[in-house]
């Protein structure tokens, strides 16, 4: 037991020696240093308690006895932060432990990273229950939750099935047109739905069907076998689903469905900035990444913005990688502090004597995590050269992730998922392109991702992992709190940091970085792209006529270009670096137009021209009274009402123009 030096207790031991903690390395990185205890869940325990009487923070290199380690704290040191590292699977008990050494103290820096906390949402179930069927199992499921839930069948219409000889619950007649909603909360519209005729007497009769009738429910099981009636329906809460021909599922179906009453307290995956999205501007859209991307349908347009219906939401993350602005981040944990575990960890490797730069490889705990005990405990286990970072999902990890590993001196980058992912992962394959194509100009190493079930498989992907030199200079940024904050420097850093550094390259479509031409000739500055610029990128400026842009800033949305009414704005995908360091770029500026009559500054001279131009042919600017009135647009407003006024134009006279009514031809009919 040690003292690291962020102040950190640092609790290791040898697994009944099964497995030799690297002291040394720790000691250099800052993660402690002293010789190992042999049993720290049993015979040691008390070392453990003697550190949380200390009061530091305490990581201990063990998650096996996690659950433990947990009840004695919260029982004797509630107020003492806990973490935990696992350095045997992933370290002590590969063909590689005699060099793990850096890894060691790399994952025990991390994972003294204490997470941001969190917001759950309570989904509440009183056990409302529809059971959708096709055939006597669904019937069956019904009896057996009939004492524990609020049942009521579907049936498909034309099945046929023997009344049941007392009526335990309704078994109704139906076909669901569409499907909304949650556990605690779904909606479901029905057709062909009828009741059961009470004389049905070898099989059961409906009476007249009718269309457009609506449940409600807390839980919907689904025993058709059909489509389900939600995408990636697996994740849906309260919507159980199971083929009714396969006996096991449906029990375990059953099994599930019975405890679904109460409150279930669900994390909030997602936190949404609505100021900050760059979805619509005056109804026109710019931005859809998220939407294209949520395999469960919980983000929907919502005016200017989008909502996220943190029920619905899965929590896959694909919305917060791929958000350019930030106004979608992910909180489980969030993006900041898995930035921050991937410096701490870098730093711990190259402190504790790294000779290679490292592989990070990015992982989930569902899928991941198993996989990689699996090859520790029968295989060969990582290599010593691959550090693990454990994600809630790997579809969180957004380009600012990837560019921040290799700012911090990765060598490589991997990320592991399953061999059949859960749901589309377009959206982590698009974020890794991009970084793996600016990484590769630079002189990084590459991103992989390794799609498998089979620790085999996994162990060798990962030792084709290169082995490159330990880099010179790896950048030591502390990571922004802000989503694109991280972006903006992840990437300025691993260009700072690589080997051959670049200042502009193009980029695809899509990119969230980006140039913003204008056609000065066609531009009259009406900062109609400054208000609809959802990050400030585009700026007017007070004090004179002026179109400022910061490149940094620019997510490429495309609404600026979509609102300008003189089609003067052009977009280019790229980075730029030198720009990114010029804050505010001139891209438009004329000197103020004053009114001819007091000399105000009021407008710009190409504006006053192009109004002048488009109104020359109106019937109000011709001849010699349309001429003194074509000269009342170059007059500031208070100059132009006085105008107005002093010529004492009538626009309602008998002799000036004007639309026609229905009153005008009562009138004629009148005559």
């Amino acid at each position: 037991m040690t003292k690291a030096t962020s102040g950190r207790t640092v609790l290791t031991c040898t697994c009944e020696n099964t497995m030799s903690p690297d002291e040394s390395a720790l000691a250099k990185a800052g993660c402690g240093g002293a010789a190992s205890v042999n049993q720290l869940c049993r015979a040691n325990l008390d070392h453990f308690r003697a550190a949380l009487a200390e009061g530091f923070p305490v990581t201990v290199a063990c998650t096996q006895e996690a659950p433990l380690f947990s009840e004695i704290a919260a029982d004797e040191a509630p107020d003492v932060s806990l973490s935990f590292a696992n350095i045997r699977e992933t370290a002590g008990w590969t063909a590689q432990a005699d060099t793990s050494g850096p890894k060691m103290a790399a994952m025990v820096a991390a994972a003294s990273v204490d997470p941001a906390p969190f917001g759950v949402t309570t989904l509440e179930s009183n056990g409302v229950t529809l059971i959708l069927g096709r055939d006597e199992t669904a019937l069956e499921a019904a009896a057996t939750l009939a004492d524990h839930l609020d049942i009521t069948v579907l049936m498909q219409p034309g099945v046929a099935i023997v009344p049941p000889a007392q009526t335990r619950f309704p078994v109704l007649q139906g076909r669901i047109r569409s499907a909304t909603g949650h556990l605690g909360a779904f909606v479901l519209t029905v057709d062909d739905y009828a009741a059961p005729s009470p004389s049905s007497r070898d099989v059961l009769k409906f009476e007249t069907a009718r269309d457009g009738a609506v449940s409600r429910a807390d839980l919907v099981v689904d025993l058709t076998g059909g489509r389900p009636l939600f995408t990636a329906h697996d994740l849906r809460p309260g919507y159980l689903r199971a083929d009714p021909k396969d006996t096991p599922a449906v029990a375990a179906l059953i099994a599930e469905a019975g405890q679904m009453v109460g409150a279930f307290d669900k994390p909030v995956y997602i936190d949404f900035l609505a100021d900050l999205c760059a979805h619509s501007r005056n109804e026109i859209t710019g931005c859809t990444r998220c939407l294209s991307l949520c395999p469960t349908g919980a983000i929907t347009p919502d005016g200017d913005s989008v909502q996220i219906d943190p029920a619905i939401c899965a929590g896959c993350g694909q919305c917060a990688a791929a958000c350019p602005t930030g106004a979608a981040s992910y909180a489980l944990p969030d993006v900041a502090t898995v930035a921050t575990r991937l410096r701490a960890a870098l730093k711990a490797w190259h402190a504790a004597g790294g000779t290679v730069a490292p592989a990070i490889l990015l992982h989930d705990a569902d899928h991941g995590e198993p996989l990689i005990n699996a090859s520790g405990r029968f295989g060969r286990g990582l290599p010593a050269h691959v550090i693990p970072i454990g994600l809630n999902e790997i579809t969180q990890a957004g380009p600012e992730v990837l560019a921040a590993a290799f700012a911090y001196g990765a060598g490589a980058v991997a990320l592991l998922a399953r061999a059949r992912p859960q749901h589309d992962i377009e959206g982590l394959r698009a974020g890794i392109d991009l970084v793996a194509s600016v990484g590769s100009a630079m002189g990084h190493g590459p991103i992989t991702l390794v799609e498998t079930d089979d620790p085999d498989a996994l162990e060798t992907a990962l030792e084709a992992m290169p082995r490159s030199p330990v880099s010179a200079t790896p950048s030591s940024f502390l990571p922004p709190t802000d989503k694109r904050g991280l972006l903006v420097m992840a990437f300025a850093e691993m260009n700072r940091a690589a080997a051959q550094p670049v200042q502009n390259m193009p980029l695809p479509q899509g990119a969230p970085f980006g140039r913003v031409h204008v056609d000065t000739d066609a531009c009259t500055l009406c900062q109609a792209c400054t208000g609809v610029c959802p990050t400030g990128a585009l700026l007017d400026n007070p004090e004179t006529p002026m179109l400022r842009f910061t490149e940094s800033a620019c997510v490429q949305c495309g609404l600026c270009a979509a609102t300008c009414p003189e089609t003067a704005i052009t977009l280019t995908p790229q980075i730029d670096f030198q720009a990114w360091e010029t804050p505010r770029q001139i891209l438009h500026e004329e000197p103020p137009f004053c009114c001819t009559k007091c000399g105000t500054a009021f407008a710009t001279r190409s504006g006053i021209e192009r109004v002048q131009s488009r109104l020359a042919d109106h019937w109000m600017f011709q001849g010699d009274t349309g001429a003194e009135r074509m000269k009342v647009l170059a007059m500031c407003e208070d100059c132009r009402v006085e105008e107005v006024v002093n010529q004492g134009f009538d626009p309602h006279d008998e002799t000036t123009r004007k639309v026609r009514t229905r009153a005008d031809y009562a009138d004629d009919d009148k005559s």
